[in-house]
């Protein structure tokens, strides 16, 4: 038997994001978000679903399929409500949620302007930042590990995004998501001369690795890695595969003290999704 499955697609700096609105086990979401984000199916970069809050003051919560965190979904999810809610042209409003990843509430501000959608997001701060040297596949490499509660962030700078790089990049998340056990890897491949970034997200639940074309909590850990690098405040526009992606960090103290990222947001389909669900021994229901 095939599941219904409500959901909404949207359009952050084209990192393709489904939220699912209606309700389905929790034990479903991997299987239902791996099938959505296939080509055969609604084909997105992740999936999230929406939940009902479980402290007052959020507007809802938002469980990513794989449990990590999602800024880029986090701004999916407020501009939906704020849709809802009609929020008209010039008019902004805040959005405070409950996520997957985080304890803390995610407070989100979103302005509309027309028909177009600017979301900012505070994004949960890193536990720690450190400077590691590995040795991986006979060549020594320095990276930052950008640590959280339940995932981490890996930037590395190089002078070009190169195939080499990218596979080595891949390998790298393969072989961590497999002796580490977090929600999320991310690979931060970034090139300071340029300020780009090609983010490369692994979720090994979902066995999804994908190099995103706007990765809003990459950017986050950028901001952060800047900040800790110079030791001082930065506001950069961080350039994207999808587009452009803007990060504040203040920095006090030798720590991250806030940390937001703001981009535009818009919704491109609706509908209804059919999934096969198989039962306990592996049957399609």
């Amino acid at each position: 038997m095939k599941r219904e499955i409500d959901f909404i697609k949207f359009n952050p700096t084209q990192n393709m994001t489904i939220l699912v609105k209606n309700n389905h086990p929790a034990e479903e979401y991997t299987h239902i978000a791996s099938k959505m984000m296939s080509y055969a199916s609604v084909h997105a970069e992740q999936v999230g679903f929406i939940e009902k809050p479980n402290n007052y003051g959020a507007a809802a919560h938002l469980q990513m399929a794989g449990g990590e965190f999602c800024g880029n979904a986090c701004m999916a999810l407020a501009l939906l409500i704020a849709h809802e809610n009609g929020l008209q042209h010039n008019d902004f409003t805040e959005i405070v949620l409950e996520a997957s990843g985080t304890d803390h509430f995610v407070v989100c501000q979103v302005k509309r302007i027309k028909d177009e959608y600017y979301c900012q997001v505070s994004m949960p701060l890193p536990k720690k930042i450190e400077q590691q040297s590995i040795n991986y596949d006979g060549d020594e490499i320095n990276l930052v590990i950008v640590r959280y509660q339940d995932f981490f962030h890996i930037v590395i700078e190089v002078e070009q995004f190169s195939e080499a790089v990218r596979k080595r990049a891949q390998s790298l998340a393969k072989l961590l998501g497999v002796t580490v056990g977090v929600s999320l890897i991310g690979v931060l491949l970034y090139q300071p001369a340029s300020n780009e970034l090609a983010p490369l997200i692994f979720v090994p639940s979902l066995d999804s690795m994908i190099w995103e074309s706007g990765c809003g909590s990459g950017t986050a850990s950028l901001g952060a890695y800047l900040a800790w690098k110079k030791q001082s405040d930065i506001s950069a526009h961080i350039r994207q595969p999808g587009g452009t992606i803007h990060v504040t960090a203040d920095w006090q103290k030798e720590e991250v003290t806030s940390l937001k990222i703001e981009g535009a947001v818009g919704i491109v389909a609706q509908g209804k999704a059919f999934i096969e669900i198989q039962d306990s021994k592996g049957r399609t229901e």
